[in-house]
């Protein structure tokens, strides 16, 4: 009797990791998603209220400030997609943290922002279920594809 609910148990503790990595890299799609569409009212249900967004020169953005940029549509955006296969989702206990490659094309006003940088999510597992609290974004990468891979690990 014992053992097969210790089996259970087990099959039940390694299916949890594989469902929170799936819903964690649903939920960042999601939001790429809404960020690209302003879709402030996906946006909010995403973004923990205490979001904070750092970009790679050290300027640091909170959820009111992106949520403003998507009500007032600062940005349209051709593309605002992770690259196929790029995404990572990594995940310990309460906290997931998801690393992908994004390329972005849009127009602020009359400027075209074209680049591709590296992005970390981190959210975090709340009553509400998955939230993002904390990103960090890379600084645009070189436009050359030959420096890809060449740094020594």
């Amino acid at each position: 009797m014992i053992l097969p609910l210790l089996a259970m148990t087990s099959v039940a503790a390694l299916a949890a990791p594989h469902a929170d990595r799936a819903a964690v890299a649903r939920i960042d799609r999601a939001y790429q998603q809404a960020v690209k569409e302003n879709d402030v009212q996906t946006m909010e249900r995403i973004l923990h209220p205490d979001f904070q967004l750092v970009l790679g020169d050290g300027r640091r953005f909170g959820r009111k400030h992106l949520l403003d940029d998507a009500r007032t549509k600062r940005f349209t955006y051709e593309l605002q997609d992770e690259e196929p296969n790029s995404q990572h989702v990594l995940v310990w206990g309460d906290t997931a943290i998801v690393t992908a490659k994004l390329v972005i094309k849009a127009w602020k006003g009359e400027e075209k922002i074209e680049r591709t940088l590296w992005f970390s999510d981190t959210y975090v597992r709340t009553r509400r279920g998955w939230l993002y609290l904390f990103g960090q974004a890379s600084l645009p990468l070189p436009n050359d594809p030959s420096h890809a891979d060449k740094a020594a690990i």
